[in-house]
């Protein structure tokens, strides 16, 4: 087994976020809707708090008070790392035996279609979950996907 980094995991975790369907119709079956999401508000909003808490202790002179908002300051620059992880661990985990059937039973119904497609994975992770998801919504119809949605 290779050894992979924590920068590995956080770039992971941006590919998984950019693969990921975001679709009503898996947000009650799998959280990454939820931690993409949350990720990418994060990344947009705590950077401002991290400043904010920060700016406002100089802007009422409490100095006194500096070392606890700069460590309010450094969690909210960390939330976003923080979903990225998850994410990017969450991408390289082996789906369990029951998603790895649907993964095959999805993947089989894109190929009888007559798509082009990677090979087939032995043991598909969570990624390939993703890939194939986003490919059976852009390719297939409706009536194609009734039998899993």
């Amino acid at each position: 087994m290779t050894q992979r980094t924590v920068w590995q995991d956080f770039q992971n975790g941006q590919q998984y976020m950019a693969t990921w369907p975001m679709r009503k119709e898996l947000a009650a079956i799998f959280p990454e809707q939820r931690y993409i999401k949350a990720t990418k508000f994060a990344t947009r909003v705590m950077p401002a708090v991290a400043v904010m808490s920060v700016l406002s202790q100089m802007a009422f002179n409490n100095y006194g008070a500096l070392p606890q908002a700069m460590t309010v300051a450094l969690f909210a620059l960390t939330m976003p790392l923080q979903g990225l992880w998850w994410l990017g661990k969450r991408s390289r985990t082996t789906l369990p035996p029951s998603l790895a059937i649907w993964y095959r039973e999805i993947y089989e119904k894109i190929t009888s279609e007559g798509h082009a497609m990677q090979p087939l994975k032995k043991q598909p992770r969570y990624l390939e979950l993703a890939e194939v998801l986003n490919r059976a919504f852009k390719q297939l119809d409706k009536t194609s996907l009734e039998r899993w949605f």
